[in-house]
């Protein structure tokens, strides 16, 4: 019974957060979604931040184990991006991407929900990471792409997403598409002969030296 009652508040609090955002989420708001005694918030989880904060893991891991067989499935850059627009469609009308917005806010106020968040997260770049892995391995550039900062990137770009395309529902869809473009400029380098990528390496090289020599003078 009592793992029952954790897991009803814990999709309670998750359900509160998706129909009345966490302005008006409290104990009584996540109560009674969950259909449980108010009381109970505080017996199992201390403080309503608390329940946030498991329910935002909580929420993560489900979610995550949803699409991990997806993700396995991904072969290239251009299908990982058109099962980020898959899950970012799917995610958007169940709510699920509006509660992590939510308590990405939340937590500007409430440092408690920070660390929980960022687990949360990590959950989803940790399954973009490997997949970046995979699929940028063997590739022009793979020796050039920090592989952990881009899965960070692109798990943030989407969350951003969520929150743009209310304002501006062409705009983000224009923000995937050139997504898709740079999708579309690896497969061309991909196709280049051994030449043609050797002298796109030595380029980038070049660059990255240019980079590694001016940060200390940014400093």
């Amino acid at each position: 019974m009592s793992a029952d009652t954790r897991t009803k508040l814990l999709a309670g609090a998750l359900q509160t957060l998706i129909e009345q955002g966490i302005a008006k989420t409290s104990a009584r708001s996540i109560a009674t979604t969950a259909g449980v005694n108010q009381a109970l918030v505080f017996y199992h989880f201390g403080s309503v931040d608390e329940l946030l904060a498991a329910a935002c893991r909580y929420g993560a891991e489900q979610r995550v184990a949803h699409y991990r067989e997806r993700f396995a499935q991904v072969g290239s850059l251009a299908e990982l991006l058109e099962l980020g627009r898959e899950l970012h469609t799917e995610e958007r009308a169940a709510g699920h991407v509006a509660v992590l917005a939510q308590l990405l806010a939340g937590a500007q106020t409430q440092p408690r929900l920070a660390p929980a968040t960022v687990a949360g997260l990590a959950l989803w770049i940790e399954e973009i990471e490997q997949v970046l892995a995979r699929v940028l391995a063997g590739t022009p550039i793979a020796a050039f792409v920090d592989v952990t900062g881009l899965s960070r990137a692109l798990a943030a770009g989407f969350v951003g997403l969520e929150l743009y395309e209310g304002v501006d529902p062409e705009g983000a869809l224009g923000a995937l598409d050139a997504l898709e473009q740079l999708s579309g400029l690896l497969g061309v380098l991909e196709d280049l002969g051994p030449v043609a990528q050797r002298a796109v390496r030595a380029q980038l090289r070049r660059g990255t030296a240019r980079r590694a020599r001016a940060t200390p003078e940014a400093r």
